[in-house]
């Protein structure tokens, strides 16, 4: 066999070189946005767990069609197969949130995935729709860690002032792994729906691994990962990485938040029912009615779950919805979802650093605004986008309704976080899981039964995600309110911690609570 020309193999080397030099180049520039090599490792492996469970549930959504022929099923069963996941997760996700304020995070998320990769080739084995469902029950029960525990984690990995844009470039994974379910999987499942949940499986086995590799942080936000520019005055090498702690001690009150601090300083009074509470002694009954007795917490879960009850009917029934209601093929549907998910990852990786920044400026309800702002224009985009019947005059209004859709994820979560005391995150994020996922689960099965009662077809789908817009109204109404209890909210989390802390010797804060305690001037009021 004749060895290839000296030019060609010239030519093969030369493209060889100058892929890894892009690939190395792309490296160090991704490394240099996240602050550090560990923290691109943290915010990357996170951010697959959530890719993975994103591609999953799109994956049948994709594979709708081939479902439907192979297994003799309808709208309404497919919605079930995704329904089923979501309500065993919803339940499996309170006591997740526990454990994810009790035991080693790392450890419980790896071989949570390596069960969920376990699950998805069950999936592609099933032999009819009962054995399907079955495989996707188990499915939802180990998808159950990924919230609760990645929550406590970004709250510990991370200071309290760039989490929004942590959330940012974490979340996105969630619209990778939809988009690769729906442009690859969903691609490959036109010849094989088993083949596409074989390739899903394949990847968890390699991302236990990676999880189960992350350092573990200290709760609380004792020691948090900083950027290498925060450290060594700013002049740390490209790359390098510290652990430190991430917050001023105020008056030896312990890691309270940029957002928990500006409510103290502005003497906002806290809500007296709850200063008085001690994380560390609840047990789940006790924790769960902290959570739910957190009025801006409860505005948020509800308006979460209208908004994620939303976005899994897209998941579930978009490619069959754009093929019908704009005649277009699904190698095409799939290419345009893949556009729509472009616009969406642009609005998620605006939201987070939008609400950092106004929080920065010292606006104390900036994160919450923007998710209350984006999922108003999110409602208003839609109509025009389901009222026309062509693809192109559509795209513009979705590609910005998707965009204003994703915004509002990383800045409420980030909020979240700075409402709650760092030893209930776990179990308040269980607790917002648990109804969120519950939304998730009703989504697609409504979506198909309403469907399905409306004629089916293109008219049916097309009424069904018009009056559906109702509940992704309410999710907007629902962060209006979270604005004006946001702020108390804010100073009672601060003043739970700083109780905490006033145990081990540390001064109460709480303005105007109990004996002893110092009350702090109030300033100007946040104009917002």
């Amino acid at each position: 066999m004749q060895p290839p020309p000296r030019a060609s193999r010239s030519f093969w080397e030369l493209l060889s070189r100058t892929g890894r030099r892009g690939a190395a180049a792309t490296a160090r520039r991704l490394t240099n946005t996240l602050g550090g090599t560990e923290r691109t490792r943290v915010i990357l492996v996170l951010a697959g767990v959530l890719a993975l469970a994103s591609a999953d549930a799109a994956t049948v959504g994709a594979s709708a069609t081939q479902l439907i022929r192979a297994l003799h099923i309808d709208n309404t069963d497919i919605g079930l197969l995704v329904a089923v996941s979501s309500v065993v997760g919803a339940v499996a996700s309170v006591p997740f949130g526990v454990l994810a304020d009790r035991v080693r995070r790392t450890w419980t998320l790896s071989f949570s995935v390596v069960l969920w990769g376990a699950a998805m080739l069950w999936s592609a084995s099933a032999a009819s729709f009962g054995q399907l469902l079955l495989a996707r029950l188990a499915l939802g029960l180990v998808t159950a860690s990924a919230g609760p525990v990645i929550a406590s984690m970004v709250g510990d990995y991370f200071p309290g002032r760039e989490r929004g844009r942590i959330y940012s470039f974490i979340l996105t994974g969630e619209l990778v792994g939809a988009g690769f379910g729906f442009a690859v999987t969903g691609d490959i499942a036109a010849l094989s729906w088993r083949a596409a949940f074989v390739i899903l499986a394949l990847p968890a086995f390699a991302l236990a691994w990676l999880v189960f590799h992350l350092p573990e942080p200290a709760r609380g936000g004792q020691n948090v990962l900083l950027a290498h520019s925060e450290h060594q005055g700013g002049h740390g090498a490209p790359g390098a990485q510290q652990w430190a702690e991430p917050e001023e001690s105020t008056e030896g009150v312990p890691k309270v938040t940029d957002a928990q601090r500006l409510a103290l300083e502005r003497g906002i009074v806290p809500d007296p029912r709850l200063t008085r509470a001690n994380p560390e002694a609840m047990g789940f009954i006790d924790a769960a009615r902290y959570v739910l007795a957190v009025r801006t917490n409860v505005a948020m879960i509800i308006s979460g779950a209208c908004a994620y009850y939303f976005l899994a009917g897209i998941q579930t029934f978009g490619v069959e919805f754009v093929e019908k209601q704009y005649a277009i093929n699904q190698a095409f549907a799939n290419l345009l979802m893949l556009v729509v998910g472009g616009g969406a990852a642009a609005g998620i990786l605006i939201g987070g650093p939008l609400g950092d920044q106004l929080l920065r400026r010292g606006h104390l309800r900036g994160r919450v605004l923007v998710g209350a702002l984006s999922a108003t224009l999110t409602v208003v985009l839609f109509i025009p986008a389901l009222a026309t019947r062509s693809a192109m005059s559509a795209l513009p209004y979705v590609v910005v309704a998707a965009a204003a859709l994703s915004a509002q994820n990383p800045p409420i979560d980030a909020a979240r976080l700075d409402i709650m005391p760092a030893r209930l995150w776990g179990r308040a994020e269980g607790v917002r899981t648990f109804v969120r996922t519950g939304a998730q689960a009703l989504a697609p099965l409504l979506f198909g039964a309403v469907s399905d009662l409306l004629g089916g077809g293109r008219s049916g789908l097309q009424w069904t995600f018009v009056i559906m817009l109702v509940p992704l109204s309410a999710s907007s109404y629902f962060l209006f309110r979270a604005m004006r209890s946001y702020p108390a909210d804010v100073a009672t989390a601060a003043v739970v911690s700083a109780k905490g802390g006033a145990r081990e010797g540390a001064q109460d804060l709480s303005p105007g609570f109990g004996g002893g305690s110092r009350h702090i001037p109030p300033v100007p009021r946040d104009p917002l």
